[in-house]
């Protein structure tokens, strides 16, 4: 919910940035004043002994579970493919990450994560950095979509968008340079993933249409986590916000009768919430993906196995470029040092890895995929 409510602060900025009238701009201030509270009062609910590798522990952990469940629950196939694709980088990332933290603190992410979520490698890394062409992707028709599309599109662009930004601000701040450019590294993957989700979402919607959708995303999202949250602190929180974002989606709906003169019900027609997101185990969705698309990669619009693309592929001359020395790559390097150290890289696995190919706990595989 930080990253919602901060996408939620980013997008009325653009929007009162690119709005004429001041009344229409300081109805966005108003509320956009309520976003920054609700954003401070979520993330100053961090530990206060959490540090900063553990809280990025805690970001790829998300990004994988909900990646998956937005995928199990996506009716639109394309964009379910665009979710599966990279919902296996963050998985991987995830793991490199933990064997920096067992490297460095030699704490188990195993201990953070608990048994939620695997941590082996998924899509290395090394082979994610890609020509930036091949991050645009087709975007949606929001007016034919189905609701869920809407919403999944829009959670997952500032869910990740929120992580290249926590990344982009701190991945400098770490007290090692191999865990500075790891930051570095994933932090670029990062921008290629919040650029494929942005592309999904429909550049036809108008201001006001979006001002509705975003706001439509924040009150299913409360109400979701109001259903589950155990913690009577933390749900008062949700119920709270969730009042908040109810006056906010009622404001949308008025400011875009009054400037469009178009109702509520054509953007989000019946106005109804689809089924509520629910984060549970995904192992077995993520393993089952895993050992399909490990050697997918982009391509234009489309996703290709790269050893179905043609030899003078932009995505070959990047990776010659980037990559040209595999021994100065960070998420290569993390694993090497973490197995010169105990002989194995860090893993928790509840399944061997599905693919083959990453099962050799002793050598990183820098060949897969590329």
């Amino acid at each position: 919910m930080n990253g919602i409510e901060v996408e939620a602060v980013l997008f009325k900025h653009q929007f009162h940035r690119n709005c004429t009238n001041n009344d229409l701009r300081r109805e966005l201030a108003l509320s956009r004043r309520i976003e920054q509270q609700q954003q401070k009062h979520i993330n100053w609910l961090k530990p206060i002994d959490e540090t900063q590798l553990e809280t990025t522990i805690g970001y790829e952990h998300v990004a994988v579970d909900l990646t998956a469940w937005l995928a199990q629950n996506e009716p639109d196939a394309y964009v379910k493919q665009a979710l599966d694709f990279a919902l296996l980088e963050d998985f991987d990332h995830l793991y490199r990450y933990s064997n920096l933290l067992d490297l460095d603190a030699q704490i188990p992410a195993q201990q953070l994560v608990k048994s939620y979520v695997d941590i082996t490698p998924g899509r290395p890394t090394i082979a994610e950095h890609r020509f930036p062409f091949d991050s645009v992707k087709q975007p949606v028709d929001f007016k034919a979509a189905d609701l869920r599309t809407k919403l999944n599109t829009l959670i997952i662009t500032a869910g990740e968008q929120q992580t290249m930004n926590f990344y982009m601000n701190l991945g400098n701040t770490y007290y090692n340079d191999l865990g500075r450019q790891l930051y570095l590294e994933i932090a670029m993957i990062e921008e290629q993933h919040v650029t494929q989700y942005g592309s999904l979402l429909d550049p036809g919607c108008t201001w006001l249409e979006n001002l509705l959708l975003h706001e439509y995303t924040e009150c299913y999202l409360y109400y979701s986590f109001y259903q589950d949250e155990l913690d009577a602190n933390v749900k008062a929180i949700w119920e709270l916000h969730l009042q908040q974002e109810i006056a906010h989606l009622h404001k949308a709906a008025e400011l875009l009768r009054q400037y469009e003169g178009k109702d509520w019900q054509q953007v989000i027609p019946g106005g109804q919430f689809p089924k509520l997101l629910q984060f549970h185990d995904t192992r077995d969705y993520v393993r089952q993906v895993l050992g399909r698309q490990i050697l997918l990669t982009a391509n234009r619009e489309q996703f290709t196995p790269v050893p179905e693309l043609p030899r003078n592929h932009e995505f070959f001359f990047y990776q010659s470029r980037v990559n040209h020395d595999v021994s100065t790559v960070a998420s290569h390097n993390v694993i090497v040092q973490h197995q010169q150290k105990y002989n194995v890289d860090y893993r928790a696995e509840a399944q061997t890895n599905p693919v083959p190919e990453l099962t050799d706990r002793t050598a990183d595989n820098t060949a897969i995929a590329r």
